[in-house]
């Protein structure tokens, strides 16, 4: 009968056990990539009474509960914020505490510190690959670090070396006349961010279907006169160019001797896409459809963001957008044996597989979503049956302490 008691009373500490993991679930039911625990129990060892065969055997209740983490997918949240990032499917990502420790995480609300490194809310470093060139492209074959964002920075300028305009001559355009002549400008920009003109201007030819062309920039940005780059544009009956063709060089425009001290420039005009003339004559309006040039002013970063893919953007003020950094992702084979250490990170135990670190969407691992979180996996209606069974699991073992009591009360009083 005495062992009653500690059956009992391991029931009790138990049954505490799973309400508090119980607990700590319906707390964290709005943190986000929190992951549920659950609660299995096991029985102690058992004895045999009587003969030893077996025929009568008695527990002696129930062990301490252990707690298993469920690395289910948690369900993805749309929030618009732009350094936001979710993971879906598996996976963790991979940031550094204040000591430096390596911890792994599924929250997915980022930010940036002080000194331009990408954190956690709680403040830990992300961890990835950053471009420090400026080039756009990140270099992912090297070890990852701490992501650092070009806050306050100023971006250089981009020198413009190849430009285009698509565009369509007027068909019907008379020599001499005024539907004979059309001019387009487009703007391009020096190694030190100034900007300069490049007219196009377009006459008709006495020759049919044959326009000249001039490409001219003002005599101003030179200090002396500019000679223009002149040439012809010949199409057939079906208003197609047919001169220059695809396979000749194209056209070069030269800006050397700038007046404002910027390295000479050699733009490339582009008159062919992929083999197809961005230029035509049909029987319409001469117009100006589409123009581009692949250079740019100096810029002052606006905002960062966390693209799908783990791609961190940077976008400027003069509206370019260039690829920053490049968030890394670990696969761990079995995420289970991790230990909770706070902040929604988690950290490795013996028990725990090497993590696998690389790209997104590679390897097995989950893809990652920009301006989302993923939320918490607690079921709160699943948590509170929970409590209700652990509830009354709780006092059916309180009611066996109180009838054991009971039962030596009355065995002490036989003495009498």
């Amino acid at each position: 009968m005495l062992t009653s008691f500690s059956t009992a009373l391991s029931a009790l500490n138990a049954t505490t056990t799973a309400i508090d993991v119980v607990g700590n679930n319906l707390a964290n039911l709005n943190t986000p990539g929190f992951k549920t625990s659950v609660v299995s129990f096991h029985d102690l060892v058992t004895q045999s009474l009587g003969a030893g065969l077996g025929e009568t055997q008695v527990g002696f209740g129930v062990g301490s509960p252990i707690t298993l983490r469920q690395f289910t997918q948690g369900g993805l949240q749309t929030t618009g914020g732009t350094l936001d990032a979710a993971i879906q499917g598996d996976g963790f990502f991979v940031v550094k505490d204040s000591n430096n420790n390596t911890l792994y995480t599924r929250g997915g609300n980022l930010q940036v510190d002080l000194k331009g490194n990408l954190t956690t809310a709680t403040g830990e470093k992300l961890q990835g690959w950053t471009d420090f060139t400026g080039s756009g492209n990140v270099d992912t074959n090297t070890a990852v670090s701490d992501i650092v964002l070009p806050v306050g920075t100023l971006k250089a300028p981009t020198v413009t070396n190849t430009m285009s305009v698509d565009l369509n001559l007027n068909a019907g355009a008379v020599a001499g006349e005024a539907t004979g002549a059309f001019s387009t400008s487009i703007e391009v920009f020096d190694s030190l961010g100034n900007s300069h003109m490049v007219t196009f201007n377009f006459t008709k030819s006495d020759t049919a279907n044959q326009w000249n062309y001039s490409v001219s920039v003002p005599d101003a940005d030179f200090g002396s006169a500019y000679t223009p780059v002149t040439g012809s544009l010949t199409f057939d009956g079906n208003g197609k160019l047919t001169s220059p063709t695809s396979t000749d060089a194209a056209p070069v425009i030269p800006l050397t001797g700038l007046a404002d001290g910027a390295s000479d420039m050699s733009i490339t005009w582009n008159i062919f896409n992929n083999g197809v003339p961005r230029i035509s004559q049909y029987s319409q309006t001469s117009a100006t459809a589409a123009n581009d040039q692949d250079g740019g002013p100096a810029a002052n970063l606006i905002r960062v963001g966390l693209a799908d893919g783990g791609k961190v953007v940077a976008l400027y003020s003069n509206g370019t957008q260039t690829v920053v950094g490049q968030v890394a992702m670990a696969l761990i084979r079995n995420p289970q044996s991790l230990i909770a250490m706070g902040n929604s990170n988690f950290g490795l135990s013996a028990r725990s597989a090497l993590p696998a670190v690389g790209l997104p969407n590679t390897g097995g691992r989950g893809a990652v979503l920009g301006g989302s979180v993923e939320g918490s996996t607690v079921d709160i209606a699943k948590e509170f049956t929970n409590l209700i069974v652990l509830q009354r699991a709780y006092q059916a073992n309180s009611k066996v302490v109180t009838t054991v009591d009971q039962l030596s009360q009355d065995t002490i009083n036989l003495k009498q």
